[in-house]
């Protein structure tokens, strides 16, 4: 079990290139056979040991050639500018995984990635409205997503479906919408009306709390 107190409470939103209902979460293989996407947070309320993280927004773009537990993942950490160096470094601590237990979020990271590029600090905007299925995140000079409900075919309606996993390692509970993503920075990729997921999320050391 890891010894280190920390805990990130706030809005998650995950993007990627595969189509709606990320295959994933239900143990598929990817849409188009690989994985380029991102996940990212607004910390509403989070720490690392006494580092306060509050208000803080980060993101990670990643890039898989296959299913993701085959493994050989590149990731580039994208942090919020306004961190403090210790704020940073308290981040980088908890996406290391190895203050984490084994089968959680960050420490399942850690064994399925072997590049990680330079981090990035950029100026974030991020909004975010899970039960509208609305979002969007700019990361200045390097990433933008935007999120909308998923639209009937015939209609053109607002189209809600919601995956519940109550053992996941991710989240609990998500709203599922389509996401358009520009991504210029090691990772360069761009996608219109793919897949997104939208939750509020718990995350600890000894994994999801909420």
């Amino acid at each position: 079990m890891a010894a280190s107190d920390w805990r990130l409470e706030g809005e998650w939103m995950k993007n990627c290139t595969c189509a709606f209902g990320c295959p994933c979460d239900f143990n598929a293989r990817p849409t188009q056979g690989y994985c380029k996407g991102l996940v990212a947070m607004r910390i509403a309320k989070g720490h690392f040991e006494g580092t306060r993280l509050d208000g803080l927004c980060f993101a990670i773009t990643v890039d898989f050639p296959g299913p993701l537990h085959e493994g050989n993942g590149t990731i580039q950490p994208i942090i919020d500018e306004r961190a403090t160096e210790e704020q940073r470094q308290a981040l980088f601590d908890i996406f290391s995984g190895k203050h984490s237990a084994e089968g959680t979020l960050f420490q399942i990271v850690s064994m399925i990635v072997t590049k990680i590029h330079d981090p990035v600090f950029a100026p974030f905007e991020f909004s975010f409205d899970k039960d509208g299925r609305v979002a969007r995140l700019v990361a200045k000079g390097v990433l933008e997503t935007d999120v909308e409900p998923i639209k009937n075919p015939v209609t053109g309606d607002p189209h809600r479906i919601q995956v519940v996993m109550p053992e996941g390692f991710e989240h609990r509970a998500a709203e599922v919408a389509s996401a358009n993503i520009r991504s210029t920075g090691a990772i360069p990729f761009e996608t219109r009306g793919t897949h997104s997921s939208l939750a509020n999320v718990v995350q600890t050391p000894t994994g999801v709390a909420a």
